[in-house]
C-alpha cells in the first residue's frame, strides 16, 4: 500500500486520505500483476497500468475480456478498456470503468523510454539478463 500521512488505524481516516491523496501519488495504487509470460520475461510481478497496455479481466462481469486500455482515471482510480462498454439510454456507447485490482498486465507498452528503464531496473536487466541464463543453460548442460 502507498504510504499515507496518516498511520490512524480508523477506517474513516483511512478512507479520507484515500479520496484526498494528490494525484502523482495515486498511480501507485493502479498497479496491476504481469501475465506469468511476461513475469518470466521481464522478472518483475506488478507494473502501474498505463494507457497503451493490453489486460484480461479476470474477475467480475467482464470477466475473460481482453483489451488495450484507453484511458487511466487517477480520480477515480478506474481503467477504461477497449470493448468494455455499456450502453447508455439514448444508444451511446459508455466505457465501463473497472478497478485496476481486477485486471492482469497481457502486454506492456514499452514506448516510453522511462518506463523500459523502469522494468529494466526492477527486472534486474530485464530480456538481456533471461537470454544470457538461457544460453548458458543450453550451453553448460549436457
Amino acid at each position: 500500500m502507498v504510504e499515507l500521512s496518516s498511520s490512524s488505524s480508523k477506517p474513516g481516516k483511512q478512507r479520507k486520505n484515500l479520496y484526498t491523496m494528490p494525484l502523482h501519488l495515486r498511480h501507485k495504487l493502479l498497479t496491476a500483476p504481469l501475465s506469468k509470460e511476461l513475469r518470466e520475461r521481464h522478472r518483475v510481478k506488478r507494473l502501474p497500468v498505463r494507457a497503451g497496455d493490453v489486460v484480461r479481466v479476470v474477475r467480475g462481469g467482464w470477466a475473460g475480456h481482453e483489451g488495450k486500455v484507453v484511458r487511466v482515471d487517477l480520480k477515480r482510480a478506474k481503467l477504461l478498456i477497449e470493448g468494455a462498454q455499456v450502453k447508455k439510454a439514448d444508444g451511446t456507447p459508455v466505457y465501463y470503468p473497472i478497478h485496476p485490482s481486477k485486471v492482469m498486465i497481457v502486454k506492456l507498452s514499452l514506448d516510453d523510454p522511462w518506463r523500459r528503464e523502469i522494468v529494466e531496473r526492477r527486472g534486474g536487466g530485464g530480456v538481456q539478463v533471461v537470454e544470457e541464463e538461457r544460453g548458458v543453460k543450453e550451453g553448460g548442460e549436457r
